[in-house]
């Protein structure tokens, strides 16, 4: 099943989209949790940024 998901992405529009992964520490228990979101690969830079904000607000 993950090979057909992967190879979905690999074809048609689905190569115009990028994962964006982020970690975020909690303070309280010092454990990492992971923001994921998938944005168009013209808007990386904004989904990052956009990430780091979500975060910040988020502690």
């Amino acid at each position: 099943m993950a090979k057909k998901t992967v190879a979905a992405l690999k074809t048609g529009k689905g190569k115009d989209y990028t994962k964006v992964i982020t970690a975020v520490k909690s303070p309280k228990t010092g454990a990492y949790t992971f923001k994921e979101l998938i944005a168009h690969n013209d808007h990386i830079k904004e989904a990052v940024e956009a990430a780091k904000e979500a975060v910040t607000d988020n502690q």
